[in-house]
This record gives C-alpha cells, structure tokens and sequence, in this order.
C-alpha cells in the first residue's frame, strides 16, 4: 500500500521534519498537535484548557484533512508537563469525543516543543479506504 501524506491549512503546519499525518489503508497516524493557532502560529494562551481545546481542535482538523473525525481515533497518546492537569485533560476530552473512547495513555514530561504544555498523537481507523 501506498502511504499518503495528510496536510491541512486548517492545523499547524509542521515546525520539523514531519508530516501532519500519513495515511496507510485504512490507518492514519496523526503527528503531535501542540496549541499552536493555525493561522498565527502562536499559542492560543498560556491558560492549559484553552492549550488542551486548541490542541483537540487541531487534531480534528487533520482528522477531517484524512478523511475522518476525531472520533474515528482509536489511540490517543497525551503529554503533559503537569500531570496535574489529567482532571482537566479529562473534561476537555469529553467535550471532543463520545463514548466508545479510544485507547490513552497520559504522560508527564519535562518539556515540550515550544514551551507548550500538552501535546497529543494518535492514530486513527479510518470506516473505508474513501
């Protein structure tokens, strides 16, 4: 199969050696999302729920570039400098995503590109290979 590379104006452009997402079959696996304003290209704020909005936005967008939406996600992988914050990362989740929820795993780091204060990846099954 070939991969295709997924990109959309309508979330950050990549600030690396990276690809919004790429898309194997029915698989997309989505590169992590910080706040980052896709138009401006700077965070939404310094508040963390309205970082934690914008980065599920963000995801959104390139889950609907690929052909999907967030809630064909099937993984999802958090990063926080905080692990403080899981209860707030919890409310804004549920506000994005209807049961049945996709796998998680929450991660407390160091640091994160840009100074952010959460990042999410993840990959999503897309129904059909449209």
């Amino acid at each position: 199969m070939a991969k295709v590379i997924i990109n959309t104006d309508q979330a950050p452009a990549a600030i690396g050696t990276y690809s919004q997402a790429v898309k194997i079959g029915t698989t997309v696996y989505l590169s992590g999302q910080i706040p980052l304003v896709p138009s401006t290209m700077q965070f939404i704020s310094e508040n963390f729920r309205e970082q934690a909005v914008q980065v599920f936005k963000n995801l959104q967008a390139v889950c609907e570039a690929a052909g999907g939406e967030l809630q064909d996600m099937v993984k999802v992988n958090i990063f926080l400098t905080d692990l403080g914050q899981f209860t707030v990362v919890n409310e804004v989740m549920a506000e994005f995503f209807s049961s049945p929820y996709p796998a998680r795993a929450a991660i407390e780091v160091k640091g994160l590109p840009k100074g952010a204060q959460i990042e999410i990846d993840g990959v999503m099954e897309l129904p059909s290979t449209n």
